[in-house]
């Protein structure tokens, strides 16, 4: 059985032990590979849908989420690649070869999120992560999650993670309780064979849990897409907010930690180009559309929905679920 020593060693984590972050017992589940259903974070009022980015090397971009991740080629022509698990997009990769590379300190994707829906798949995944020698930046322990981190190869952030049930979640209020303690990996890796790779596709219920952004001011990009947009904030903390739909912990996460002050995008460069949230009812996209006219606030018919940008220039596709 190879130790959490010997995973470390073979994902070649150079700083990792730096990057731990505390150590809090997780609860215990099953080693057989269990179907699970679509995420609590998918089954909300407003959920998110898929992710954009603009990319330099589009050849180079897909090897990398198709090997991290498994995901597949749903669709693809010269200029765009969308990837997903059995036919639902998750990710656009969109081909701009001659694009600036976006800087870190500029309002922009913090990370996208991608949700495992079992801990187990998420145990197959840290395994076959190692095995294939994945570079982390970081782990930790929410309290309401498990997650790990790193950063494509054009810089973009990932959170890969699972989330404990929802009924183990503390509330206070409409608050609920979310840290950064070390993430136990040895109890997350025992609910799978740590020899081999067993991770060979994606999860059929894999979906992206939560977006989390940078931002040139807290209050500012609350009034958008709490006062505007209609998510609840459920946490704040110094220099960032947590907002989401129907008591999932966060669809959406918003900092000012690199970016206090940012001002608008320059929307030629890489990195998020937009992002979708799936809205169950009729008549609340339609109440969104009109939160946003009468704030002024341009938007652009698409195909179920519409387009609008944040006060920083990201797209926010919102559309039928």
């Amino acid at each position: 059985m190879t130790t959490r020593r010997e995973v470390l060693k073979l994902a070649a984590f150079a700083a990792s032990n730096a990057a731990l972050l505390g150590a809090v017992r997780a609860e215990g589940g099953v080693a057989e590979a269990v179907a699970a259903p679509i995420p609590f974070a998918q089954q909300t009022p407003m959920r998110i849908g898929a992710a954009a980015l603009r990319v330099r090397d589009l050849h180079a971009m897909r090897r990398f989420y198709t090997d991290l991740l498994k995901l597949t080629t749903i669709s693809q022509t010269a200029s765009e690649v969308v990837l997903g698990v059995d036919g639902v997009a998750l990710l656009h990769l969109i081909h701009r070869p001659m694009a600036p590379i976006a800087g870190a300190s500029g309002a922009g994707l913090y990370h996208t999120a991608f949700l495992m829906p079992s801990r187990a798949d998420f145990a197959r995944w840290l395994v076959h992560a190692a095995l294939t020698r994945t570079q982390f930046t970081g782990f930790a322990d929410h309290h309401v999650s498990e997650a790990s981190y790193l950063d494509d190869p054009e810089g973009n952030g990932i959170e890969v993670y699972s989330d404990r049930p929802a009924s183990a979640w503390l509330w206070v209020g409409d608050s609920v309780s979310m840290g950064s303690d070390r993430l136990d990996i040895d109890d997350i890796v025992k609910l799978t064979d740590r020899t081999r790779d067993q991770y060979d596709a994606a999860p059929s219920a894999l979906r992206i849990g939560h977006m989390h952004l940078r931002v040139g001011d807290i209050a500012r990009g609350r009034a958008f897409y709490e006062g505007l947009i209609g998510m609840e904030r459920t946490r704040e903390r110094a220099g960032a907010a947590f907002l989401s739909s129907g008591r999932y912990h966060h669809h959406l996460g918003i900092n000012v930690w690199q970016s206090e002050g940012a001002g608008a995008r320059n929307v030629a460069e890489t990195g998020l180009a937009w992002f979708s949230l799936a809205v169950a009812d009729d008549a609340v996209l339609a109440d969104r559309k009109a939160r946003l006219t009468q704030a002024g606030m341009a938007s652009e018919a698409i195909a179920t929905g519409f387009s609008v940008a944040d006060p920083w220039g990201t797209q926010v596709r919102m559309i039928k679920a």
